[in-house]
């Protein structure tokens, strides 16, 4: 609130004017009632004209303020909250995201922000608005009839209680619904996503049975929580009417009894009755109309209190990479699991050399890279560059000196001059151009109905698989960085576009340092060093020749991936 609080105060000072001519307005019944009954007295009624006119146009005009002001101080914390969300989610490391579902955070950016701007409008209008509107009203009451406007308050009690009583049930209803429009998101991500398993396997009316029992909870909470606000109307309309008869008939009784209540004091009052009737039926609705908007600002707070998973140390110094050689120093790491992904792991990679890491799937080839990419950091040991302990260093300048290709490709909704660039912002179309011959990917692109400037859609989808592939390589040509990490980089390609590509990788990955995973060994046998990976440990290394002269798990992969490639073939009749 405080960031808005510019527009806030226009729009408190606007509801306080407001608040002011409904009293006022109540008030002027006497005058407008007391005139009427003496015509002859033309300037009385005119100044009476006059005070009305200006009573409504200066509540009109404050209204208009009240609601532009409240409007744009509601769409900046909007706007603030999700930017805030947003910051909070790209600081946070993946570990994060793995343990967490698209369709959760999508409703917390959305749903929470708008959750919260709704609360603060609710209270801020009621609180102001609707209260001075009822100080007001309330006062001008007890001016004209004192009596009578005890008698009138004796409802206020009965209604506080039969609301408490409703409250009980929002908070957990407002949980389930949320819960249930998460699901709805999540089904329809899942659809986009998986659409060629659900038609292969005919999953239409699976799906189709989830979103509908997803809308139909939804639907039953919200006519839930309806129901829940909207009982405070006939309690609050049954327990007006009550107080409005018992005035009516306390004030028939007082008049006949003689007392000096002029007409147009019994219309005043009766106008600020009537008229209080609306604000106080909002201010009944206010506590639960809060307690659902509550829950979705407790999930906004719960994922801005969230602690990062990788925080950059308080000193961090920039990271200067010299020879470019990484070392895994009795490094183990575990995904939160009991069971380690690595343990006592050493490693070097040498700078400006290639080494290749080799294994069954889930020997720990990919944490390798992602423990240097410091997406995770090591439970035990310590990962570093020309010495330096990679915590120590700033997040830009460890990551400004790294490049990645894997296996599963991600492109951004965009163009594909774009999506090259995002990886060098400052290069020119010639440097785009350039690195996308070296990719081989120039003539494809050049084939597109736009080249360069051709929407790709959403995460490539406009493109085959082998083309995303070298648009990634392309990217990771322009980056020029000093180490380079490949997670089965050519997976995608026909043997024809893995040729070329290779070739251009060998030219990027000249000089620099190179960390390849392939589980095809025909791609790394040009490889400087070669680690074979089981169960998180290395079993053996050296280069591609050495460990083919033993007899080792290396030799075994080979002979199981090449070694049937060199026996005849057998005709079977």
């Amino acid at each position: 609130m405080r960031r808005q609080g510019k527009y806030y105060a226009i729009g408190i000072i606007s509801m306080v004017v407001v608040a002011s001519m409904s009293a006022a307005t109540a008030w002027s019944m006497q005058a407008i009632i007391d005139t009427m009954t003496n015509p002859e007295n033309r300037g009385a009624v005119a100044a009476v004209s006059a005070m009305v006119i200006g009573i409504f146009c200066m509540k009109g005009v404050s209204s208009y303020i009240q609601t532009v002001s409240m409007a744009r101080a509601g769409n900046g914390i909007v706007a603030q909250q999700q930017g805030l969300l947003y910051e909070k989610l790209i600081r946070q490391g993946v570990e994060f995201f793995n343990l967490r579902e698209s369709s959760d955070l999508l409703m917390r950016v959305t749903q929470s922000a708008q959750a919260a701007r709704s609360l603060i409008d609710l209270w801020v209008t009621s609180m102001v608005r609707d209260l001075l509107t009822m100080i007001g009203l309330i006062g001008v009451m007890f001016y004209q009839q004192p009596v009578l406007s005890i008698v009138s308050l004796v409802v206020g009690p009965i209604a506080v209680f039969g609301i408490r009583m409703i409250l009980r049930s929002v908070r957990g209803i407002m949980m389930r619904q949320l819960s249930s429009l998460a699901e709805i998101l999540k089904v329809l991500q899942e659809t986009s996503n998986g659409i060629r398993v659900i038609k292969i396997f005919s999953l239409e009316k699976v799906m189709d049975a989830r979103m509908k029992r997803a809308i139909r909870e939804v639907e039953k909470r919200s006519n839930s929580v309806i129901r829940l606000e909207a009982i405070t109307s006939p309690l609050m309309e049954t327990l007006s009417g009550v107080a409005i008869a018992g005035v009516v008939w306390l004030s028939a009784l007082h008049l006949s009894g003689g007392e000096a209540t002029t007409p147009g004091q019994l219309m005043s009052f009766v106008t600020a009755l009537l008229m209080a009737y609306e604000p106080a039926k909002r201010l009944s609705r206010m506590r639960v109309s809060m307690e659902s908007m509550m829950v979705g600002v407790r999930m906004m707070f719960e994922m801005l209190d969230q602690k990062e998973s990788i925080t950059e140390a308080a000193n961090a110094q920039p990271l200067t990479v010299m020879d470019g050689r990484i070392a895994f120093e009795n490094v183990g790491f575990s995904y939160g699991t009991s069971e380690n992904a690595l343990t006592g792991l050493d490693l070097v990679f040498e700078g400006g050399k290639t080494t290749a890491l080799v294994g069954e799937s889930g020997a720990g080839k990919s944490t390798i890279l992602n423990l240097t990419m410091r997406l995770y950091d090591p439970t035990e040991g310590r990962v570093t560059i020309d010495g330096t302990d990679i915590r120590d260093v700033t997040f830009d300048s460890l990551r400004r000196n790294m490049s990645f290709v894997g296996q599963d490709t991600f492109l951004f909704s965009s163009t594909v001059i774009e999506n090259i660039r995002c990886s060098r912002p400052e290069a020119t179309d010639e440097d785009v151009a350039a690195a996308a011959r070296a990719a081989h990917a120039h003539d494809f692109i050049m084939t597109l109905p736009n080249g360069y400037q051709t929407q790709v859609g959403e995460n490539g989808m406009f493109l085959s698989g082998g083309q995303r592939q070298r648009l990634a390589i392309a990217r990771a040509f322009l980056r020029q960085a000093r180490i380079l990490l490949l997670d089965e980089a050519t997976s995608a390609l026909d043997s024809v576009s893995e040729g070329l590509v290779k070739e251009g990788l060998a030219r990027v990955s000249h000089g620099a340092t190179t960390i390849v995973i392939a589980h095809r060994l025909s791609t790394i046998m040009n490889a400087d060093h070669v680690y074979v990976l089981g169960n998180g440990k290395v079993l053996e290394h050296g280069s591609a020749d050495e460990l083919l002269a033993g007899n080792g798990p290396f030799r075994q992969l080979y002979d199981q991936q090449l070694g049937n490639m060199m026996r005849p073939k057998v005709s079977i009749v």
